[in-house]
């Protein structure tokens, strides 16, 4: 009687434990892949047991899964197996986490026969395929605080050094074939650098390879051990490597944790398809048959609507799709591969950004020219032998009226010992405002009345015989005279910046306050 007495207790009991099981299960967006059989919980009382996988279970993994990226994939496992309870606590995570270990299989399986063709032609470990999980969790996109970008996420600097375009149009660190190509270049470089110890080269790919350096350098002058496990590193650093050992060995081990492994045939997913010239994107991914957001994952290195008129004019497609992609684009008219005015529009936009910079940038130059020329000149000054008021004057940039009349006890002469106060002004120097901009007249010179408003404008100058040349002469004009002020602004304009105004295809209007009258007068180019 007291047994069935307490059945509708624990009847709700286990009613309310399902339930809170239930909430406390991540649910994807996409279905799931793995099976119903529960993932093994990483305590302490099975800790030996998961320590004890060979490479027989490795085998067997692969053994089930034939004809799959992942039986090449474990092929290509070249790791040592480490035993370490960083790596158990990473291992624990994601077999906790079976929703996001289906996911991650759905994102990687359009890459993850590229990344292995990658992977084999460089001849570096195959559990380096894997290092996108770590990195983007296989998102082509990805973007972090630090501005790395893509599936490998590359930082700008490490980019262009491995070749890598980034522009308004494109940028490779998000292109997947790029991208990997780019890092595994660089991952075989880490491996050489450290001499084939992978755990320190994965650390440098993750805090900079002059930062462990130091660590080990550190630890050396301590007589402390130099290994990736001893090193004193950050904690995103110290958890890095960790994580790669611990998805690497939950897939070599899957069938064991309970993990299933999606179907993905070892065979190509994505084909290089050359376009020769420009085309639109949502064009391309209509040609495909395919939705434009499914297409951007393949081809996520294009940041606007078309592809970059300056390359690359490729794109991935799914191999199914290549043979329709090709017909359909056989049969488009070459005038309505892109929309003409978006592409002029983009390109002025382009235009106008570079101009800006390039002005900015002027601008902090004089800036820091002017701000050192006020630093320079002191409050006092002591004659030296043989000086006179004239030369001291030039020497602080002032005049000999100025001297005199900040020493109004001072001769004509002064004797050498003598310390001066040096003349100083309260009239702040005029900020100068600076516009670049696309100027659809052509300019005859660069006309300087004043320095209150400097204005930037695109010109050229015309020869006769029609061919376009730089800008040679800079013509003055002022009210009655020549303002030398005005002069000395442009003759103080830095002269290895000549060249970058030629290029840019700039001049310098400055306008005065008032009427101006042109003078004749011509300043040699700088």
């Amino acid at each position: 009687m007291l047994g069935n007495s307490n059945r509708p207790v624990n009847f709700l009991l286990i009613s309310i434990s399902l339930i809170v099981a239930g909430c406390a299960t991540e649910t994807p967006k996409a279905p799931l892949s793995y099976n119903d059989k529960l993932p093994i919980n990483f305590s302490q009382n099975n800790k030996q047991e998961l320590r004890s996988h060979t490479l027989d279970s490795r085998f067997k993994t692969a053994q089930s899964h034939k004809n799959t990226v992942w039986e090449r994939l474990l092929s290509l496992y070249s790791l040592p197996d480490i035993n370490n309870e960083r790596v158990d606590r990473q291992l624990n995570w994601y077999l906790n986490h079976p929703a996001y270990i289906a996911r991650i299989q759905q994102r990687a399986e359009p890459y993850l026969h590229l990344i292995l063709d990658e992977i084999e032609a460089n001849n570096i470990p195959g559990e380096l395929a894997l290092l996108p999980v770590v990195e983007s969790a296989f998102i082509p996109d990805a973007y972090s605080k630090a501005d790395a970008s893509g599936l490998w996420q590359f930082i700008p600097d490490t980019g262009k050094l491995y070749g890598l375009e980034q522009n308004s149009w494109y940028d490779g660190r998000r292109d997947i074939l790029d991208s990997t190509q780019a890092a595994t270049a660089f991952l075989k470089d880490l491996g050489e650098t450290f001499n084939g110890d992978w755990n320190l080269a994965l650390a440098s790919y993750n805090w900079g390879k002059g930062n462990v350096w130091k660590a080990m350098e550190k630890n050396e002058n301590m007589s402390l051990p130099t290994d990736y496990w001893s090193l004193d590193v950050p904690k995103e650093t110290a958890d890095y490597v960790p994580r790669l050992l611990a998805i690497a060995k939950l897939i070599a081990n899957a069938d064991e944790y309970g993990i299933r492994l999606n179907n993905i045939p070892n065979k190509p997913y994505l084909e290089v398809v050359t376009i020769d010239s420009p085309l639109d994107l949502l064009k391309a991914a209509q040609l495909a048959n395919m939705p434009l957001d499914k297409f951007m994952k393949l081809n996520p290195g294009f940041s606007r609507a078309s592809t970059s008129p300056d390359g690359p004019n490729r794109l991935l497609i799914p191999v199914e799709k290549v043979a329709v992609f090709k017909t359909n684009l056989a049969q488009l008219p070459f005038e309505d591969r892109v929309d003409q005015t978006q592409m002029a529009r983009e390109q002025e936009d382009r235009v106008r950004r570079e101009e800006q910079k390039l002005a900015q940038a002027e601008q902090r130059e004089i800036r820091v020219a002017q701000a050192k020329e006020t630093q320079a000149i002191p409050s006092k000054y002591k004659v030296k032998s043989g000086e006179s008021l004239t030369f001291i004057a030039a020497k602080n940039h002032t005049t000999v009226q100025a001297l005199l009349k900040a020493n109004p006890s001072t001769g004509k002469s002064v004797r050498s010992g003598e310390v001066l106060k040096m003349p100083s002004s309260n009239k702040k120097a005029d900020p100068i405002q600076w516009v670049a901009k696309a100027s659809k007249s052509t300019a005859k010179g660069v006309q300087v009345a004043s320095a209150k408003n400097v204005l930037l404008t695109s010109g050229k100058k015309t020869t006769d015989n029609n061919k376009t040349a730089s800008l040679k002469t800079v013509s003055i004009s002022s009210k009655k005279s020549t303002d030398k002020k005005a002069i000395n602004l442009v003759a103080q304009l830095p002269s290895n910046k000549s060249q970058n105004y030629r290029k840019a295809g700039l001049i310098v209007v400055a306008k005065a306050p008032d009427k101006t009258v042109r003078s004749s007068k011509k300043l040699k180019r700088t």
